[in-house]
């Protein structure tokens, strides 16, 4: 008697008493390859990846692997957009607004230069339009967005020489990340877009002038210190920096209902743990850098007002030019503004208070 037969005629009961087991429709597994933006020395930013792809296994049972690949690897930190868009690897983990030429609209969900910090960004991302706005965006190439990690603010950069005002802006070849670079051309600067592992080689030959990455933990383990001595505040550019998984349309649509969920889980574990690290690593790696010699500046206020003049100035050609950024610029805007009236009356007031005091 075949197998098909056996089960018909027997029932389950029979089945197990001629010790053969029915047929089970397991879940197959899943195999994916993560292509990063950044090196893996960077274990803040690079470790976003690591800690996705450990708990999608972890809540997959181990069903569901994804390995993650640092930049240049599989493909150049700045071509993850493209492999994702066509289906050469089915995830990216990146910095949104790396890829602004392709459409300024990028950038906002990345960093805009005066833009949210790292709670209003993750606000408007989880609980008001910017996911869905983004989403809608990013299906245009293919694209299903996560959110990936924050930065929280940033600072300033490195320079070779002092920023005394906006004219000293002028002809300076500076790297600077993504979309800010539209606002230091329009101040006379010489924006330069250069990946992480390759910001100190560029510092130190005088390539450029000055350079930016993140903050102190990350800057201190790429030796910016080492190359130039001043060290300045607040990277008004990237008030924070939402990071962002991208993922190929047809490999998250190909999912099980569990694996899709367990694809958000993960990327929330992830944003929340980057944060976390950045908040946990940057004081301890400020005071090392402090006590290295480094000049700590603020940035004078006459720099942070013409940047806020030019910013507003691009903002307004986008908003005449390109109709996906003034969309989701506009819902962006209208969500900030109420966003630092709250901000003003408790967290700014409360936080400006205990900055006063001694501990």
């Amino acid at each position: 008697m075949d197998r098909r037969s056996l089960i018909k005629n027997a029932g389950i009961a029979g089945v197990l008493a001629a010790g053969v087991a029915p047929a089970v429709h397991a879940q197959a597994a899943v195999r994916w390859r993560l292509a990063s933006s950044f090196p893996k020395s960077l274990d803040t930013i690079f470790g976003s990846a690591d800690v996705f792809a450990k708990a999608v296994k972890e809540m997959s049972g181990g069903k569901f692997e994804i390995s993650v690949h640092a930049a240049g690897e599989l493909m150049p930190a700045f071509g993850v957009v493209d492999g994702v868009q066509s289906g050469t690897v089915e995830m990216a983990h990146t910095a949104p607004y790396y890829f602004f030429g392709k459409n300024e609209a990028f950038a906002i969900g990345g960093a805009i230069p005066f833009g949210m910090n790292s709670r209003q960004l993750t606000a408007w991302m989880v609980d008001g339009n910017g996911s869905k706005l983004m989403r809608e965006f990013y299906a245009k190439y293919n694209i299903i967005n996560f959110i990936g990690g924050n930065t929280g603010a940033q600072m300033g950069g490195w320079f070779r020489k002092e920023i005394k005002s906006p004219a000293d802006i002028k002809g300076l070849k500076f790297r600077v990340g993504g979309f800010a670079g539209r606002v230091i051309e329009r101040m006379g600067g010489v924006p330069q877009n250069i990946a992480g592992g390759e910001i100190y080689q560029a510092l130190e030959k005088g390539t450029i002038d000055a350079a930016e990455w993140i903050g102190p933990y990350d800057d201190l383990k790429l030796g910016l210190n080492k190359v130039a001595p001043y060290y300045y505040y607040p990277g008004w550019w990237e008030g924070s920096l939402n990071l962002d998984f991208y993922i190929n349309d047809k490999a998250f649509n190909g999912l099980s209902a569990e694996n899709k969920a367990i694809v958000q889980a993960a990327a929330h574990e992830a944003h929340v743990t980057t944060q976390a690290r950045y908040d946990a690593r940057n004081p301890g790696a400020l005071k090392q850098l402090v006590a290295a010699k480094s000049k700590v500046l603020p940035f004078p206020q006459s720099v942070l007002e013409a940047s806020f003049k030019a910013s507003m100035e691009v903002y307004a050609d986008l908003a005449g030019s390109n109709p996906d950024w003034k969309k989701i610029y506009s819902d962006y805007r209208n969500f900030q503004r109420d966003e630092i009236l709250w901000f003003r009356f408790a967290e700014a007031r409360f936080d400006t208070f205990m900055s006063s005091q001694k501990l």
